[in-house]
């Protein structure tokens, strides 16, 4: 038809036609120079979003390095943080060289050359309004617990101390509604003391008892807040050796109400437990609630064991190379047990909801940070030795929970 058309005709067409698309490609011009972003900053604001904030990924805390290149940055709180426990609060015990050990931040690899960035402790508060988090396991966990205690305070210090639902200890929040609390439960299942002349099958006169671990029982410190909850953190292995637990005194596991036969070691134990307290984990605890298991905080005595004359004066962290001649089992070194222990939670927790929170590597390389000698009690280090197990605060827990309350912020909102 067009083939038909007077020549005439054909031209004032395609003049049409030509107009036409002049005018589309001036309106769509005009749209994009009178918007307030450029493509530019439409794909660089793109790119942000779908980049999670640094801190929050697991692959921030096994991927990085410890640098004090950056301008210091001054702990949140100090010595007379309410929450504080006399043995962990160095600042006021006078622990030697307080401020080099918060001089270092953590920078994951991921961050362009910037460290896991702080806490803004209100803001946190008023994201996690009206919500729990809830901390179990052993002495580490409290370790844990009293610096994200102490962060939020320097946001609230209204505080309090919380001591419900059979909680070891915690703190409430009044102004925002937050509670947070642990729950000691050392080897996470049930366990009790039986002394030897209670039991018949034992000679009494080569051990004074046992202790009984029913390995499909939760301890009764948390097994009655499954569902309380929003946040929860899961640790054991500490108390899994025999300074807790020597041959006079061993751990006898049974299953079902009766003794697992053929006996198991220790170490066996602590493998069939860890399996078990994931199974009811995955069991009883709703699939809404944030769930992390965090691994072994590695230890750093040099010398020998906490019994033994065991050290940790050290001035600096260490460098990348030592790691593994001191913590490799390889090398069957007396601080090797973390590794071991993450082992056996890893293969527990896969394809499971628990999800992994490995604060090992980023811990290993602080050997400066523990309290060692300066433990708040005159006679403390005589009986008990160096703390090279526990940390100071302030100190590296804090960056622990630069790193929790990152996650925790990633799944509960921004």
């Amino acid at each position: 038809m067009a083939a038909n058309l007077p020549l005439s005709s054909r031209r004032r067409r395609s003049l049409f036609l030509l107009l036409a698309l002049i005018l589309i490609l001036t309106l769509t011009l005009t749209s994009l120079l009178s918007s307030p972003r450029s493509p530019s900053s439409n794909l660089s604001s793109l790119t942000s979003s779908s980049s999670p904030p640094c801190g929050c990924l697991a692959s921030d805390l096994t991927n990085g390095h410890w640098s004090n290149a950056t301008t210091p940055r001054q702990p949140l709180y100090g010595a007379t943080c309410p929450f504080h426990r006399n043995a962990w609060n160095c600042l006021r015990n006078g622990r030697a060289h307080m401020d080099a050990i918060n001089s270092w931040s953590w920078v994951p690899d991921r961050c362009a050359g910037d460290p896991v960035p702080r806490i803004d402790p209100v803001r946190f508060l008023k994201a996690m309004r009206g919500k729990k988090i809830g901390f179990v396991g052993d002495s580490l966990n409290e370790n844990f617990l009293t610096a994200l205690l102490c962060v939020l305070w320097s946001g609230d210090e209204t505080a309090r101390k919380w001591k419900r639902k059979g909680a070891w200890r915690g703190g409430y929040f009044p102004k925002f509604d937050l509670i947070v609390g642990y729950h000691r439960a050392v080897l996470l299942a049930n366990y009790t003391w039986m002394p030897v002349e209670k039991l018949d099958q034992y000679p009494k006169d080569e051990i004074k008892g046992i202790y009984r671990v029913d390995v499909d029982v939760a301890a009764d410190d948390w097994n009655r807040i499954t569902k309380f909850y929003d946040v929860l953190i899961f640790n054991t292995g500490h108390w899994w050796g025999p300074d807790k637990f020597p041959k006079e005194k061993p751990l006898v596991f049974f299953r079902e109400g009766k003794p697992i036969n053929p006996p198991l070691g220790i170490h066996d134990g602590l493998n069939v437990v860890i399996s078990s307290m994931v199974s009811y984990i995955e069991k009883e605890v709703p699939g809404k609630t944030l769930k992390l298991w965090r691994t072994q905080s590695p230890r750093h005595f040099f010398g020998g064991e906490w019994d033994q004359n065991g050290s940790c004066l050290f001035n600096e962290p260490l460098k990348e190379h030592e790691l593994d001649s001191w913590f490799d089992s390889k090398n069957k070194g007396i601080n090797r047990e973390a590794r071991e222990v993450n082992e056996i939670i890893r293969e527990a927790i896969l394809g499971t909801s628990i999800e992994l929170f490995n604060l090992t590597h980023l811990s290993e390389f602080r050997a400066d940070a523990h309290p060692g000698i300066w433990l708040g009690k005159k006679d403390a280090v005589s009986v008990w030795g160096q703390d090279c197990l526990h940390w100071c605060l302030p100190g590296l827990p804090d960056t622990w929970v630069d790193l929790l309350t990152a996650r925790i912020l990633n799944v509960f909102g921004r």
